[in-house]
């Protein structure tokens, strides 16, 4: 059974859990969140696109 999660919504989850264990403040999250968006409205979203991708199929591929 193959299970999806966008990368989105698994990195929101990671924030949440982070401000909740205090690991990291609201408005250090709310930046890192916020900084997301803009690197996905440059040229770099590509490539960071294609990293995240690799890395995901490299895991798959793990047994």
């Amino acid at each position: 059974m193959l299970v999806t999660i966008s990368t989105a919504v698994l990195f929101g989850v990671i924030t949440a859990v982070l401000i909740r264990t205090q690991r990291v403040s609201a408005g250090s999250a709310l930046a890192v969140w916020l900084s997301g968006f803009t690197v996905a409205g440059t040229g770099l979203a590509g490539p960071v696109n294609q990293g995240l991708d690799a890395a995901v199929h490299m895991l798959s591929t793990l047994h």
